[in-house]
């Protein structure tokens, strides 16, 4: 298990590794440097995933899965809320759909854990996942990031997902979403880019965010300020945390 420091999560799983970019939320993502790092490292899941441009690490599209991986879930004793790939996406165009059944097949039989699947692709997801052979479990969340407005469309698609319970992850949050629909959407995680690079965010995009969540019913979870040191800025939201989780979800401890 890869125990995690993000904080709406308690592990990562990673079947999956390598990613393209999709849009402008992927520009300074942590995983393609994390993936650099790692292959120096001489870890060979992720040989050639990435490659170095204007100084910094980008996904060459290549995508890997990994069989052994999939094992690693069962050896688990303790429940933990797990999210998967967070190094790649599982609905992207390289991934075969038999290898997404086969990661459905894992969380099915292990339903003491609780999954999140999050993917910019949520059309795919939605195509996939309606196919008529992937059952809605329980245990399984399904989510889409959104950076602004250049990307509602995505809360659209995500409602066409057959699903327990639907989230989104506005982080980074580099534009208002105002406007959004949250209609159906259970859960919204909002956050700011961190690290090399991060673009600012403007606490009015993340109040507009939680006043669309008291209305629509929506739990919502501000993770950080970001910057270039996150825990300088840390996560309190006016004056208070917000850890909130989708009705009848609580955190493990």
């Amino acid at each position: 298990m890869a125990e995690t420091t993000i904080e709406w999560t308690d592990a990562t799983w990673n079947p999956v590794a390598g990613c393209s970019l999709e849009s402008d939320g992927c520009k300074f993502c942590y995983a393609m440097r994390m993936a650099a790092r790692l292959e120096a490292m001489g870890v060979e899941k992720y040989r050639g995933l990435t490659r170095k441009s204007g100084g910094r690490a980008k996904w060459t599209g290549k995508v890997t899965v990994d069989q052994k991986a999939l094992t690693t879930p069962a050896t688990w004793k303790k429940p933990r809320r797990v999210f998967v790939n967070s190094m790649s996406d599982l609905f992207h165009i390289g991934i075969p759909v038999d290898f997404v059944r086969q990661v459905w097949t894992v969380m099915a039989d292990t339903p003491r854990h609780t999954y999140q699947i999050l993917t910019k692709r949520p059309q795919r997801m939605a195509e996939v996942l309606s196919r008529g052979d992937f059952p809605v479990l329980e245990n399984v969340w399904l989510g889409t990031s959104v950076e602004d407005k250049r990307v509602l469309h995505r809360f659209d698609e995500l409602r066409k997902v057959p699903a327990s319970v639907r989230f989104v992850s506005l982080e980074p949050l580099i534009g208002s979403v105002a406007g959004a629909d949250l209609t159906d959407i259970h859960w919204a995680i909002v956050g700011g880019e961190s690290g090399p690079g991060a673009r600012h965010m403007d606490p009015s995009w993340v109040d507009e965010i939680e006043t669309m969540c008291r209305h629509a019913g929506t739990a919502f979870f501000f993770k950080q300020w970001g910057g270039r040191n996150k825990k300088a800025t840390g996560r309190t939201l006016n004056g208070r945390t917000y850890d909130e989780m989708p009705a009848g979800c609580t955190m493990h401890i």
